[in-house]
C-alpha cells in the first residue's frame, strides 16, 4: 500500500469509493474540500490509499490545511461540520491514514491536528451525559411510510405548520441560496454566532451539485425557515438549518425538516444525520422527536509533536467568555455581523 496526496484528478475515483463504503458521511465526498478551497482559500489535504500493484483506491481520508493570521497552520479533518475521520478497506488501512496526518504535523511543525472521528461502540445513556453527540434516522423507503411511522404528535405539530399557512419548496438555484442566506444570518445574530460568508454556500451548492438541497419555508411569500442538505449515495446530512425567532409560534420547524426528510426518503436516501447536539439537551430533544438515535463524537486533538492533546480547558472561564462576545455581537446591526463574520468565520473550525 502507499499513501499520497490527492489530486484534482482524484475526483472521481474518490467519490466513487465514498459513494460505495458504508462508514462515509456525506461530508468524505471530494467536495467539501473544493468548496473550502472555492469560498476560503484554504489548502485541500485529502489523503489516498493506493494498492501498489492494481493501484485500485483502498482508503482515503480528507482534511484541510488552515493557516490563520498569526496564528501559524492547523490540519484538520474536517473543519465547519462535525466528522472526518478516514474510511478504508479495514480499520489497518484506516489507522495508516490517521497516522499519515500526524507524522505529517510532527515532521512539519503545524500547529495543531483535529481529527473529527465517531465511536461505534454502544453507549449507555449515562455515559452520554454532556457529551457532543450525532443524531442519525434510519429513513424507510418513501416519505408515505416515513409519516405513517411518526407519532401522532409529531403528525400534528407537521400539519400544525400548514394550518398556519406556511409552504416548503425546494431547489438549489441562486434564490435559494438568496433567501436561505437571509434566514441563516440573521438567526447566527440573533445567537450571537459569526455567520459564513454567502459564497461559501455557493461553493457548497456548486461543488455537491445534485448531491445537495435546499428547503426553504415560508409564509406569505416570506423565507422564514431555511436548511441545506448534502448526500453521499444512501445517506444524507443537514449542516445549517434556520428559522426566524419572531415567526417559530408557527411552527416553520416542523415544515421544515418534514419536507426535506421526504425528499430524502423519496430519493433513495436510506440514513438521515442531523447533525450535533449536546446529549439530553434542547436541539437533541428536538432531533430526538424524529426517531434520530444518538452516535457519540470522539474528536481527537494532536499538538504539533504528534502527542494527544489531553489537558483540560477551564470550562467555566470559556462559557464565561463566550457569554460576553455572544451578547455583543447580538447587539450588532446584521449587516455588519455579516461583514465582521465572513473576514473571521473562515479561522473557526467548528
Amino acid at each position: 500500500m502507499e499513501i499520497q496526496i490527492a489530486a484534482y484528478s482524484d475526483l472521481h475515483r474518490w467519490n466513487d469509493y465514498v459513494s460505495q463504503h458504508t462508514r462515509a458521511s456525506a461530508y468524505h465526498r471530494f467536495g467539501w474540500l473544493q468548496a473550502v478551497k472555492g469560498a476560503y482559500g484554504h489548502d485541500s489535504f485529502g489523503i489516498i490509499a493506493k494498492n501498489k500493484e492494481t493501484q485500485s483506491i483502498v482508503g482515503v481520508m480528507p482534511s484541510v490545511i488552515m493557516r490563520a493570521p498569526f496564528l501559524g497552520a492547523q490540519l484538520c479533518a474536517l473543519p465547519y461540520c462535525d466528522v472526518g475521520y478516514a474510511i478504508g478497506d479495514n480499520a489497518e488501512i484506516e489507522e495508516q491514514l490517521r497516522q499519515y496526518l500526524v507524522e505529517y504535523v510532527s515532521k512539519t511543525n503545524t500547529k495543531k491536528l483535529e481529527v473529527r472521528n465517531i465511536d461505534n461502540t454502544a453507549q449507555q445513556p449515562e455515559s452520554l451525559k454532556h457529551q457532543k453527540v450525532r443524531m442519525l434516522l434510519p429513513l424507510p423507503e418513501s416519505s408515505e411510510a416515513l409519516l405513517a411511522g411518526f407519532k401522532s404528535k409529531l403528525r400534528s405539530q407537521i400539519r400544525k405548520a400548514e394550518k398556519n399557512g406556511l409552504t416548503a419548496v425546494l431547489g438549489t438555484e441562486q434564490k435559494f441560496i438568496d433567501e436561505f442566506y437571509n434566514v441563516y444570518a440573521t438567526n447566527m445574530r440573533d445567537l450571537g454566532s459569526p455567520v459564513h460568508a454567502k459564497k461559501w454556500f455557493q461553493q457548497v451548492i456548486k461543488a455537491y451539485g445534485s448531491n445537495s438541497v435546499i428547503g426553504v419555508v415560508y409564509h406569505d411569500g416570506k423565507a422564514i425557515g431555511a436548511g441545506l442538505v448534502i448526500k453521499n449515495n444512501t445517506n444524507a446530512s443537514i449542516p445549517w438549518a434556520s428559522t426566524l425567532r419572531e415567526y417559530n409560534k408557527l411552527a416553520p420547524n416542523m415544515l421544515l425538516y418534514w419536507s426535506l426528510l421526504a425528499h430524502c426518503a423519496d430519493n433513495s436516501v436510506e440514513c438521515f444525520d442531523f447533525g450535533r447536539s449536546t446529549f439530553e439537551e434542547g436541539t437533541y430533544k428536538f432531533k430526538k422527536q424524529w426517531g434520530a438515535e444518538p452516535q457519540l463524537l470522539n474528536w481527537q486533538k494532536y499538538n504539533s509533536t504528534g502527542r494527544p492533546i489531553t489537558e483540560e480547558i477551564d470550562s467555566s472561564q470559556q462559557s464565561k467568555l463566550r457569554s460576553m462576545a455572544e451578547s455583543i455581537w447580538q447587539k450588532l446591526p446584521l449587516s455588519i455581523t455579516v461583514s465582521a463574520g465572513s473576514l473571521i468565520r473562515p479561522y473557526i473550525s467548528l
